[in-house]
């Protein structure tokens, strides 16, 4: 593996951080993985440490490298948390204050007197967004306001703002490097997704001084060059090992890499990310599109200047509801039961679970809205509640992609997948027949941290353009028997069965808004 050309991807995410080297055929070679700790000083409120990040970063990365084992990696991509907010001095490289976290609600209120005065259109006109805590806008202005004297020297361009992605490239590069992408500065309420910039009547409704923003370019550029001092990796981790003059050459928001990582990039391609949540994204290209039904209009992953567009939604609780199942009512052990469970249930006897347990998203967007069983009878079985769970993931999934499909006036004949809950067979077929459409799972579900690799790699030469990644894609695909990893889920029911059974989800959701 030593004389192996390699990306080195790091993938940020909310509870902790992986590393993984990826070969030419885009195969995963190696991972390591590092959690951190979640705070939480105040009901509603999610703070990390950045300084917490950063070393869970580096051993991520220690863990991908045998004793004495000096890879050639030819270039790093970064995907991360998006959102997540923190700002530091530029000439201490010390945060001012934890990172606040996008799950954090503390700035609410300033959200609904934004609205109130009537923000709203223009904030969603420019962003695509519309005015939520869930955005860093009004957290790095919560930071600049409850930081003694943090306001003033903002101004005087003293301090630094970032998302996570900028913090580990300001580290990475030993501070010379202050920048981000296109992904991850449309997520802040600042960044103008038609002109790709920086707007200045957003900055100054949100009042966020411009001098504390860093440069915003294409998710694959040259970002800058690790520059570690030479005995890093042999002083702190007792290996030989060095990644200064490593290019760090693709940068991308989580969602945005996956939907990169999945080759989602022709419009009209889609990809769904099953998690605690769902997320799903579809490409729309160069056409940005108002939504109608609620969903978020954002930037994609661009290999150059030019901006491609996508629609966003997200249902709430996915995995959640099987973790429900399993700690709430307990009916379950684990959560790979499930799977055989449903599968060995010829129906779920009419039992639909709308698991509104923090409301409904798009597109029925009922904050009120509370989870429920319905269409429970005297015979009804545990195993048919649980089928009933699973297939619930799949049906607000539907309602999502219905929706964008409405927005874009376009078809979908696909839906690509990824995610935990992407590898529970029975959940991805229901998934393929409520959509009426294949499910395409591939053999590696790692998407978020190939998205970040591939843009790495194209942006270095390693993968000439997106028609050889697809190659690899489909040359693993076609030496993968195992059908636990790559597989296309293709409808095995009609269109009178698809829609009677959507028709009856429909009744069961309505019944459950207030």
């Amino acid at each position: 593996m030593s004389n192996t050309a390699c990306i080195l991807s790091i993938d940020q995410g909310t509870t902790g951080t992986t590393a993984l080297l990826v070969d030419v055929q885009g195969n995963i070679i190696a991972q390591g993985y590092q959690e951190f700790t979640q705070y939480y000083p105040q009901p509603g409120w999610v703070e990390h440490d950045p300084d917490e990040i950063w070393n869970a970063t580096l051993q991520a990365i220690d863990a991908l490298f045998a004793e004495e084992n000096a890879l050639n990696i030819v270039a790093i991509g970064i995907t991360n948390q998006r959102e997540t907010t923190l700002v530091w001095d530029r000439h201490t490289g010390k945060p001012i204050h934890p990172a606040i976290v996008w799950q954090c609600r503390r700035t609410a209120d300033r959200c609904a007197l934004l609205e109130k005065e009537g923000a709203a259109e223009e904030i969603t006109a420019k962003t695509g967004l519309v005015i939520d805590a869930y955005f860093s806008g009004t957290k790095i202005a919560w930071i600049l306001d409850h930081v003694s004297g943090a306001r003033e020297r903002a101004e005087r361009g003293e301090l630094a703002f970032g998302t996570i992605d900028t913090w580990l490239l300001w580290k990475l590069t030993d501070g010379a490097v202050h920048k981000t992408d296109y992904t991850n500065a449309s997520r802040t309420l600042l960044f103008n997704i038609n002109t790709l910039s920086w707007d200045e009547t957003l900055l100054e409704i949100l009042n966020v001084p411009k001098a504390i923003l860093p440069e915003v370019c294409p998710s694959a550029s040259n970002f800058g060059t690790a520059n570690f001092y030479r005995n890093f990796w042999l002083e702190t981790f007792g290996k030989n090992i060095s990644l200064d003059g490593i290019p760090i050459a693709g940068i991308a928001g989580d969602q945005q890499a996956a939907l990169f990582g999945q080759l989602c990039t022709e419009p009209g391609m889609a990809k769904n990310t099953y998690g605690t949540g769902c997320f799903l994204m579809l490409n729309t290209g160069a056409e940005k599109i108002t939504t109608k039904t609620g969903l978020l209009t954002t930037l994609a992953c661009s290999l150059d200047e030019n901006p491609v567009y996508a629609l966003e939604g997200s249902v709430f609780v996915a995995g959640a509801a099987v973790q429900w199942l399993r700690d709430g009512i307990q009916i379950i052990e684990t959560a790979a039961e499930t799977e055989e469970i449903a599968a060995n249930t010829p129906d779920s006897g009419g039992i639909f679970v709308v698991p509104a347990f923090t409301g409904l998203g798009a597109p029925h967007w009922d904050a009120e809205a509370r989870g429920a069983i319905l269409g429970l009878t005297r015979g009804s079985t545990r195993e048919q509640i649980v089928r009933a769970t699973l297939e619930s993931i799949a049906y607000q999934s539907a309602d999502v992609v219905s929706a964008m499909l409405t927005d874009a006036e376009m078809t979908l004949d696909r839906l690509r997948v990824d995610g935990g809950a992407a590898a529970n067979n029975f959940l991805m077929q229901f998934q393929a027949d409520i959509l009426g459409i294949n499910v395409e799972r591939p053999a590696q579900i790692e998407s978020t941290g190939l998205g970040a690799a591939y843009l790495a790699g194209i942006t270095t030469g390693m993968w000439n353009n997106v028609e050889e990644l697809e190659a690899n894609r489909s040359a693993q695909a076609a030496l993968d028997g195992d059908p636990l990893k790559s597989h296309v889920f293709s409808p095995q029911i009609d269109a009178k069965q698809r829609n009677e059974k959507l028709a009856q989800w429909k009744k069961a959701v309505q019944r459950v808004m207030s």
